[in-house]
């Protein structure tokens, strides 16, 4: 099992992540994107993929759930709610498993 870092990272090294991170912007101490699914099925498929994907990290990202669009965001609690590593590593998994 891969490690990844939970040291809080600078606006510079976020912003150079979310290069190859297509839609996920950064706000807030926190990064985040909204996708937007053709059903409420899809949406809440597409959720609980990413739980599993989450759960296998032991990350677990906010979620906000309406009809077809589902917006995430992430940051790490124990880096006292800052960006990591950790929050990259699963906006590049949640964006593979998205099919939008």
């Amino acid at each position: 099992m891969t490690v990844f870092s939970r040291k809080p990272l600078t606006k510079e090294d976020i912003a150079e992540g979310l290069a190859n991170l297509p839609g996920w912007e950064f706000n807030s101490n926190a990064i985040s994107k909204l996708y937007k699914f053709g059903s409420f099925r899809e949406a809440v498929s597409f959720i609980v993929r990413v739980g599993f994907e989450a759960e296998s990290m032991d990350h677990h990202p906010e979620i906000n759930n309406v009809y077809s669009r589902v917006n995430i965001t992430l940051n790490t609690h124990d880096a006292g709610n800052q960006v990591t590593e950790l929050d990259l590593e699963l906006a590049r998994r949640i964006n593979q498993l998205s099919w939008i």
